[in-house]
């Protein structure tokens, strides 16, 4: 249904520019301002790490699928996070790196409106997934004997549903308020990717609603998820800490570890690029701070998660043993 609204929204908006020659149709996406031959070693790295996330993010589905050890309200959320993540990837780095190799190649209008929406909604539905990965982790720790009860599976489905409607609504309400801007040139990005504020930029109007729209977005589904995922945390590790045994304190550590390590790179790097958007950083410093938090978390997923979890390596060792003949 968002996606209905968007797309009319979008036909709108191109009636608009037809009968406004001045109009820009298309953008150009800067990207990283380097020499021609570094576009070639960047195009190799990106590729490379696009790959393994792709690949890593894949095996994390998989193994959650094919073993029933992993079928539990913990690992559900982690498949979500991982199509999140896949998807997040896909939308800005397939443009990226054709823009590494034919710079000057435009991004059609819609294209970039589209881009823009899906990155938003991928951010905000990680973000609502860590939050729900948190309660998940706090009801496991602290009401261990309730868990099965409040963690059920229809729970579960009901809070991951609730991440994808909000994430996508107030996606396209950061893009309702983008589409009724005129654009009138210029029609350089510089980014490599359609990110909102640098879009915002190009506008030939006043953007003071669409700021403010993002600052309070940025309080609301920043800060306030953080401090739920921190006092979630405070009670997490107090109950840890009560644990007599010392092999189960290690245990209970050891999956809040992994999500821990995640939640610390997602709204550490979030929280830089939208809550200090003018800092005293370069743009191409700001534009690595978005390649972190676009390209890299999702990289970097997977691997934490299957290197701090035993149970995700105790599965991949288990599958692949039902895989080897004989």
């Amino acid at each position: 249904m968002h996606f209905n609204i968007l797309l009319q929204c979008l036909c709108f908006h191109h009636r608009v520019m037809e009968t406004n020659q001045t109009t820009v149709t298309d953008f150009i996406l800067l990207g990283f301002l380097v020499s021609p031959k570094m576009h070639l070693v960047l195009f190799g790295l990106f590729f490379l790490l696009y790959t393994f996330t792709l690949l890593g993010n894949g095996v994390i589905l998989g193994l959650i699928c094919l073993d029933s050890q992993l079928h539990t309200p913990m690992y559900f959320f982690l498949s979500q996070l991982a199509i999140v993540d896949i998807s997040y990837a896909s939308n800005t780095v397939p443009q990226m790196l054709a823009n590494l190799l034919d710079p000057a190649k435009p991004i059609s209008f819609a294209g970039c409106i589209m881009q823009t929406y899906l990155f938003l909604m991928f951010a905000l539905i990680e973000c609502l997934l860590l939050v729900m990965m948190s309660y998940d982790r706090f009801v496991a720790i602290c009401h261990p004997l309730r868990y099965k009860v409040i963690m059920s599976w229809g729970v579960c489905i009901a809070l991951a549903i609730i991440s994808w409607e909000f994430g996508s609504l107030l996606a396209l309400v950061h893009v309702l308020l983008l589409l009724r801007l005129p654009f009138c040139g210029p029609q350089e990005i510089n980014h490599f990717f359609c990110e909102i504020l640098s879009v915002l930029k190009l506008a030939c109007a006043d953007i003071w609603l669409n700021k403010l729209v993002i600052i309070a977005a940025c309080v609301f589904i920043l800060l306030g998820p953080l401090c739920l995922i921190l006092v979630s945390y405070t009670h997490i590790l107090s109950a840890i800490l009560r644990i007599q045994s010392g092999q189960g304190r290690k245990k209970a550590f050891s999956t809040c570890s992994s999500h821990l390590c995640v939640v610390g790179l997602f709204f550490s790097s979030a929280s830089i690029a939208y809550m200090i958007p003018n800092s005293r950083s370069s743009k191409e410093q700001h534009k690595i701070l978005f390649l972190f938090y676009s390209f890299f978390n999702p990289t970097l997923n997977p691997l934490i998660y299957s290197l701090r979890n035993s149970e995700v390596k105790g599965a991949l060792r288990r599958v692949l043993r039902k895989e080897r003949p004989g």
